[in-house]
């Protein structure tokens, strides 16, 4: 299943509830020519007809919840520097993969939790909305129409959010077992942020790193000495500082370093944030010589005795 352009091993894992789909995919080019692998865990797209039927605002409801077209910045980046890349195809709605599998807001399900607590810091996200069934949005309200069966819930655990963080963590674990070090780079989309103070250009990137316990200070140093000399603005931890995926799979006394990195949707969205506007491929060509400067970066934190090549 690898893509056109992009040789190497690729295959679908999981199943997308209600289809035969897979529910992500995972590109791993021959030979690992980089220490990289990025993610794109808000990129999917594929909506089985019960799932529509049963969200009150549909259309707006995944324009809202998605990152939108995410996943085309995500393919072009690893197109050009030869990352690992991993994509989701099952959509937020239906399963949030940066969110804990017991960040649940238990009152959409039918019968609740039995035996387990309502309340907890394990369902803290789920509280304000968004867990991993995500409930209502700011602006839109309630998602859904009625309760979840407690079996339809599992099932999404099930075959969506577990073999997906299965599949990343033996794919990081592979990298680090070749160069000694991986990085993997969360990639998102953010709403336009405010400029801070009023009169400084409001950031284009977030790069987050759990404050520093994600990955090695200097892969973060390197990221924004990159994009300041690109004159591009970027923030730090706020108001993005990485969520599960980060806090399940950075390990960086083992090698394994994580950072999340938000992106404007204004630098590579159409006016509506739907669809891909001529400035993503701009975007595409920041964020690849991005990955390029870090790769070598961990490539030295690994030890490696050659410097990562870029693929053609």
């Amino acid at each position: 299943m690898a893509s056109e352009g992009y040789p190497g091993e690729g295959k679908g894992g999981g199943t997308i509830p209600g289809t035969d789909l897979p529910a992500f995919e995972l590109h791993q080019p021959i030979g690992a020519p980089i220490p990289v692998l990025i993610a794109a865990p808000h990129a999917g797209r594929v909506y089985p007809a019960a799932l529509t039927a049963r969200m009150r605002h549909p259309a707006d409801a995944a324009l809202r919840l998605e990152d939108r077209h995410v996943d085309s910045l995500a393919r072009g980046i690893a197109e050009a520097t030869g990352a690992a890349l991993l994509v989701a195809q099952a959509p937020r709605a239906m399963v949030d993969l940066n969110r804990a599998p017991d960040d649940m807001d238990w009152s959409m399900i039918a019968g609740g939790n039995a035996g387990g607590a309502r309340h907890s810091l394990a369902n803290r996200r789920a509280r304000s909305g968004l867990g991993v069934v995500p409930r209502r949005l700011a602006g839109l309200g309630e998602i859904w129409r009625g309760t979840m069966p407690r079996d339809e819930f599992d099932a999404r655990i099930a075959l969506i959010h577990a073999p997906y963080h299965a599949a990343l963590a033996r794919a990081l674990e592979r990298l680090r077992d070749q160069w000694g070090a991986a990085l993997l780079i969360d990639l998102h989309s953010m709403p336009p942020l405010g400029s801070p103070g009023g009169r400084q250009p409001a950031p284009e990137f977030v790069i987050g790193d759990r404050f520093g316990a994600s990955c090695d200070r200097g892969l973060v140093s390197a990221a924004f000495t990159f994009l300041e000399a690109q004159s591009r603005v970027a923030a730090h931890n706020r108001p993005y500082a990485g969520g599960y995926v980060l806090d399940r799979h950075a390990a960086p006394a083992r090698g394994i370093h994580a950072l999340q990195l938000e992106i404007c949707r204004s630098s590579y969205l159409d006016a509506r944030f739907a669809e891909t506007s001529v400035r993503a491929g701009a975007v595409i060509r920041t964020v690849a010589g991005l990955v390029r400067a870090l790769a070598g970066e961990v490539a030295n934190l690994g030890g490696a005795r050659t410097t990562p090549l870029a693929a053609e």
